[in-house]
């Protein structure tokens, strides 16, 4: 995957209240282009109040997003999300759902043609392609979910613990499909999460927020290569640590 040393988004001193509510504390930090990030904290911290920033659904009280080195502008730059419950468009069929985004933008047929073509291939979605949302099961709708979000190639991907609900071989699966497409692409990422180990199996960089009011504790780079082993003694410890940090405040 190709990088440079450009930051794609850039967060600096984003605060927010809610009335009295004080639910988000100076937090300013960097996303390199193509960078996998994934955030922690503790339940109730305010990780979902972040992504909603992020995406413009809320306005910071204080603070500002940059999207390659401007102001973020849903208008101007292409955000997307994906959510732990599945959102597809139940009347339309898989290969419909993956061009529906594609053709609101109103990009050229070929270009539509060629996108929809390589998440069906790079997701093994062929046998689904004429069949509608009811008819898949959970992980394979949450899939039609994470690869239309992806043909989009958006500025920046947000996903919103979108394998909340299922087993954890569904998870595993579903991580490393994620994985695999996020390397194709060179998408930049952020993930917000609850579950220490899926961070540590998934992230470049994560981010540990603290209670609310919340601040970025610390961020923990890992350096280990796709797929991760999560019985590896490297792993086990980048974990433990994480859930120190989050465990003693």
């Amino acid at each position: 995957m190709d990088r440079n040393d450009e930051n794609k988004v850039r967060v600096e001193h984003l605060t927010k209240y809610f009335g009295d509510l004080h639910v988000l504390d100076d937090v300013s930090f960097n996303i390199k282009k193509g960078e996998f990030l994934c955030v922690v904290g503790p339940t109730g911290c305010g990780k979902t109040t972040f992504l909603n920033l992020l995406t413009r659904i809320y306005m910071p009280t204080k603070g500002e997003l940059y999207i390659d080195g401007e102001p973020a502008d849903p208008k101007k730059h292409s955000i997307s999300v994906v959510f732990q419950e599945p959102s597809s468009m139940p009347w339309l069929t898989v290969e419909k759902n993956l061009r529906f985004g594609l053709e609101i933008k109103k990009l050229p047929k070929e270009e539509i043609d060629r996108r929809v073509e390589n998440i069906i291939n790079l997701l093994g979605l062929q046998e689904f392609r004429n069949s509608y949302p009811h008819q898949l099961s959970v992980s394979t709708a949450q899939r039609i979910i994470i690869g239309r979000a992806f043909a989009m190639q958006p500025d920046l991907l947000l996903m919103d613990e979108p394998y909340g609900q299922m087993d954890i071989k569904l998870r595993y699966y579903l991580e490393d499909e994620v994985i695999r497409l996020w390397k194709e692409m060179g998408t930049t990422v952020v993930f917000i999460t609850h579950n220490i180990e899926e961070a540590t199996y998934l992230a470049e960089r994560v981010l540990i927020l603290t209670n609310k009011p919340a601040k970025i504790k610390e961020e923990v780079r890992i350096d280990m290569p796709h797929p991760r082993d999560v019985t590896a003694p490297d792993f086990i410890e980048i974990r433990n640590h994480i859930t120190d940090q989050i465990k003693w405040w």
